[in-house]
């Protein structure tokens, strides 16, 4: 199992719709807005570091009102 943080950028005023949307998708453990230079932080996890990708491109980047991502993956050292 892979896991990470996907910390999001979005247009202003749109942080609590898109965590909203994200927090509906598959994969999603948690969305939450937030104050700071991130407006959404998402826990996700999935089979392995593809399935974490296509999450990420496929779904989470669509949405719109995201200008910009960061993914953080989890590590256990």
């Amino acid at each position: 199992m892979v896991q990470a943080y996907i910390l999001i950028q979005t247009e202003v005023g749109r942080a609590s719709a898109v965590a909203d949307v994200i927090a509906k998708m598959p994969g999603v453990v948690q969305a939450d807005d937030v104050a700071g230079p991130y407006d959404v932080i998402v826990r996700a996890e999935a089979q392995s570091v593809d399935e974490l990708g296509r999450l990420v491109v496929a779904q989470v980047q669509r949405v719109a009102g995201i200008t910009r991502t960061l993914t953080c993956p989890v590590v256990h050292l």
